[in-house]
């Protein structure tokens, strides 16, 4: 088992459950979003400003959201210990692999609050 000091994730297993489960999150989402508009073509702003200042709504954007993090956290991940290697980089790998791991974990975080204050009007 590959074990790392930026791996936020306790096992193989909880990785592969987590990319799952939100990816049944992110695809309802984008379902649910699909056939709203479908069902109410020339949407306008008013519209879907309404749509959106539903708790109901935001809460599942929400939930679409942490969703989106968790998918990408693990993907970015999987990328970085599995081409981010000692073999392609040299010696450097472990300080390239922690940088990138670093730079993808401030970027989610970042558009998390973004999407937090977006959705949240804060």
């Amino acid at each position: 088992m590959v074990t790392s000091v930026t791996n936020l994730s306790r096992s193989g297993l909880y990785d592969w459950m987590a990319q799952r489960v939100s990816a049944v999150v992110l695809a309802a989402y984008f379902i649910f979003l699909i056939g709203y508009l479908v069902a109410n073509p020339g949407i306008g702003y008013a519209q879907w400003h309404g749509l959106f200042s539903h708790n109901g709504m935001r809460i599942f954007s929400l939930l679409a959201l942490v969703a989106l993090g968790a998918h990408a956290w693990v993907g970015m991940w999987t990328i970085a210990t599995d081409y981010l290697t000692p073999m392609a980089l040299g010696k450097s790998a472990t300080a390239v692999r922690f940088l990138f791991q670093a730079v993808c974990g401030v970027a989610m975080f970042a558009y998390f609050v973004w999407g937090v204050q977006i959705l949240w009007g804060i």
